[in-house]
């Protein structure tokens, strides 16, 4: 099932915690979503427009072009494409969106940059703007200016200001490219200076911050690379307005081709953020977790009867209908396009345990400014309440399943991870009746899964209490410290795991049919679950392997989506992936030497 817009996700992502895009090999914006990264995609030509490409993309391509190629500048999320023709002239295109500390304050501006700027001979260029809004239902209307067009988007505008002619990018006619150019595309706001100023003032600043960023970091000896684009795509993956952090930046890439399973997943699940944080706190990378802790407060804040539903918007908001949009074929042409998500309406009970878990390192981390008390230990403990209440109730589980309910083993596992934490918390802050309670809570869940989700017939713990069926969470028994990595039954669940899901190198989160059929890709997060349980085991050289050979699945510039094709290598589902990317991280960190044998 193809599509007039075929491509592939060998795409580069740039943004700035406030907006991001996805720029392909060939140097177009081919999805951008504004004004937030949840909103309409004004750049949608990765989801293929029914009315078909150019519509919905940003191309900048020289006539008679023959080949490109595309790296990041060094410790940023600034992407560089070199464009050649079949006469030997190059171009050089840099796209970014601005990040830099100015006046105590950090600048995030929702501008997408582009500077180009010939590298050799007298390349000519040929800009195709063509923004849509609707989820590709109408193309922008135009008004241009002196130095800039103005893009009637429906409920916003949009600007492009250049110091480039604009006849030719109304007309869209090739014109030679003797000096760098600049194109800035955001808000409809005049510029202070001329657009190339402000755009190489931009560049120099946006550059500067994010080696700095990557300085603070603490990196292991090993995969530094791997671990440098993986935290900087975690960090664009953050709304640092609020403290959300987005699953991935797109909608709709469907799972496998024709599979049906398309989702949008530019929201903030509760489970996920717990992940992301847990990376980036281990990177020395702390500010996301501050910003988090404040965005699940405010959302626990709103939430008077104590239920958290498992996702939520980038601002909170609770109601992110699911709905179609026909406008748009899909990725590949393989649709249904999905704007919202339904799973909002699921209990999922996990998430009261990714909370707490998210935000336990703030009580003990002496290197914050503010340090978790007593006050934030009682917020927490309203969400433990709820975890110490559903720990035993039928829910959706972490893989949202629509049409059938249980006790799964790993939402229960998680409610006693929340429980064990605020054991924790409590006996750090010298709160020793609150520890004793909590403590006391903890073991009644551990022992409840220690009988309810053991099979003896399969000598294995499985997803569901008094089920038979295996899923890939159980691999985290181990790391969220409810089984010692040698204790027989983690080594027995293990080697069922593995011989029910791992499939050569990769491992299926699940494979017993659900809504839509069996699974057809592999979950990439549930591969890293993999490596890190045969890290613990001891198995470190059967795990380096399998690590090496998902780094050569990622794409050219580094990222992951969110699953692979296991007989193809292809990568599918939306991208970049955090889950993935936090795999990337933790399976680097835990798989290098230490400095010590390096040095």
């Amino acid at each position: 099932m193809t599509g007039p817009g075929d491509t592939d996700l060998n795409l580069a992502l740039i943004g700035n915690a406030a907006g991001a895009a996805l720029i392909s090999s060939e140097g177009a914006v081919t999805f951008m979503c504004a004004p937030r990264m949840d909103g309409d995609p004004v750049f949608c030509g990765l989801l293929n427009p029914v009315s078909g490409p150019p519509e919905g993309e940003w191309q900048i391509r020289l006539t008679g072009q023959t080949r490109s190629e595309q790296r990041y500048l060094r410790n940023t999320p600034i992407v560089e494409t070199l464009l050649h023709d079949a006469e030997g002239n190059c171009l050089r295109l840099l796209d970014f969106m601005p990040r830099y500390k100015n006046e105590g304050r950090t600048f995030r501006g929702r501008t997408l940059v582009r500077i180009v700027e010939p590298v050799s001979g007298t390349p000519r260029l040929q800009m195709r703007l063509r923004p849509r809004y609707g989820y590709g239902a109408h193309p922008a209307t135009r008004t241009a200016g002196s130095n800039h067009i103005r893009y009637d988007l429906g409920s916003q505008v949009l600007r492009l200001s250049t110091d480039a002619p604009l006849d030719y990018v109304l007309s869209e006619t090739p014109f030679l490219v003797g000096r760098p150019m600049a194109f800035l595309f955001g808000p409809d706001e005049g510029l202070s200076d001329d657009a190339l100023v402000v755009a190489q003032h931009f560049l120099r600043r946006t550059r500067g911050y994010w080696q700095d960023w990557v300085r603070s970091l603490a990196l292991p000896p090993d995969y530094q690379q791997v671990v440098i684009r993986s935290a900087i795509t975690l960090k664009l993956c953050s709304y640092e307005d609020t403290g959300a952090i987005m699953a991935a930046i797109t909608t709709s890439i469907p799972e496998y081709d024709g599979s049906g399973r398309t989702w949008d997943y530019r929201f903030c699940w509760l489970r996920d953020s717990y992940f992301t944080v847990q990376a980036l706190n281990s990177l020395n990378a702390t500010r996301t977790m501050e910003n988090y802790l404040l965005y699940v407060s405010n959302v626990a804040a709103g939430s008077p009867d104590g239920v958290l539903q498992p996702l939520f918007g980038l601002g909170g908001e609770r109601e992110p209908l699911e709905e179609l949009m026909p406008d748009l074929a899909g990725y590949r042409g393989s649709g249904p396009v999905r704007r919202g998500n339904a799973a909002y309406t699921q209990v999922q009970n996990d998430g009261y345990g990714s909370v707490i878990m998210a935000v336990t390192q703030a009580f003990f981390d002496e290197r914050l400014p503010n340090l978790g008390g007593v006050d934030l230990f009682r917020r927490m403990e309203q969400i433990g309440d709820e975890a110490r209440r559903r720990w035993n109730e039928p829910d959706a589980g972490l893989w949202e399943f629509r049409t059938r309910s249980a006790v799964h083993t790993h939402s229960a596992l998680m409610c006693w991870a929340g429980c064990d934490r605020l054991a924790k918390i409590a006996r750090h802050l010298n709160l020793t009746p609150e520890a004793d309670r909590w403590a006391a809570e903890a073991h009644e869940i551990r022992e409840a899964i220690l009988h309810g989700a053991w099979n003896k017939e399969r000598g294995s713990f499985v997803s569901e209490f008094g089920g038979e069926d295996l899923d890939a969470s159980l691999l985290l028994m181990a790391q969220t410290g409810f089984l010692r990595p040698d204790d027989p039954r983690f080594l027995a669940t293990l080697a069922a795991v593995e011989q029910d899901l791992r499939f050569g190198d990769h491992v299926y989160r699940y494979r017993r049919p659900d809504d839509f059929g069996a699974p057809e890709t592999a979950f990439s997060a549930c591969t890293f679950w993999l490596i890190d349980a045969l890290h613990r085991v001891g198995r470190q050289e059967e795990a380096r392997q399998i690590f090496e050979g998902i780094l050569s699945q990622r794409t050219a510039l580094g990222l992951l989506s969110e699953g692979v094709h296991v007989e193809t290598g292809a990568l599918w589902g939306n991208f970049p992936q955090t889950y993935s990317m936090v795999g990337l991280i933790n399976s680097a960190m835990a798989l290098s030497r230490r400095w010590e044998e390096v040095l």
